[in-house]
């Protein structure tokens, strides 16, 4: 998937998708992924996001012009739905568009791209405030308890909310209302 570009259509504007690796995006691109999800969430919180995106990730940038007007990354992470073995799950994070630029569909292109690459996952994971959208695009709301899987045992999340997932084929079969765990990241969890 390396450097892949395709036009994507949407309302009134045309995007192109290019998806590069983490370790593929210099120091320029990292600053507009920055300042894009800074942007879209009305936050200068992201400034420490590749403190957070391990080397490995896959980033789908989408570009109007010159412009980067939306990002999203998946990257691997390790959850363990209930009665389940802990399963490789490609973890999306960081999907943001510039306020001027929603509602045109570079989100969903660049969550589509990155659906293609979930194949070589056993389960889709994101957190959310807003899953209509992600509903939209296959993914489906966990409704049970979720924690974090530490070495000291679980770390409860009872506040948590906005946790989806996306079946691929090698998904086992799942109770959407059983625990969900994941091991947490320095400074989070799920978010």
């Amino acid at each position: 998937m390396r450097g892949q570009n395709r036009a994507v259509s949407g309302s009134e504007t045309a995007g192109v998708v290019t998806v590069l690796p983490t370790d593929a995006l210099r120091a320029p691109v990292r600053a507009a992924v920055i300042a894009v999800c800074n942007a879209a969430n009305d936050t200068d919180a992201f400034h420490e996001l590749f403190d957070l995106i391990p080397s490995g990730g896959t980033h789908a940038l989408v570009y109007r012009g010159e412009d980067l007007v939306s990002h999203a990354v998946i990257t691997t992470r390790w959850a363990q739905p209930e009665g389940q073995p802990i399963l490789r799950t490609g973890y999306f994070d960081a999907v943001a568009t510039l306020p001027a630029e929603q509602g045109r569909g570079h989100a969903s292109a660049a969550l589509r791209r990155l659906a293609v690459a979930l194949e070589a996952w056993q389960i889709g994971c994101l957190q959310t405030d807003v899953p209509g959208f992600y509903e939209r695009l296959g993914w489906e709301r966990w409704q049970g308890p979720l924690a974090g899987r530490g070495d000291d045992g679980l770390i409860p999340t009872p506040d948590q909310t906005g946790v989806m997932i996306r079946r691929v084929r090698s998904t086992p079969p799942l109770d959407l209302t059983g625990l969900l765990t994941i091991e947490p990241q320095p400074k989070r969890i799920w978010e």
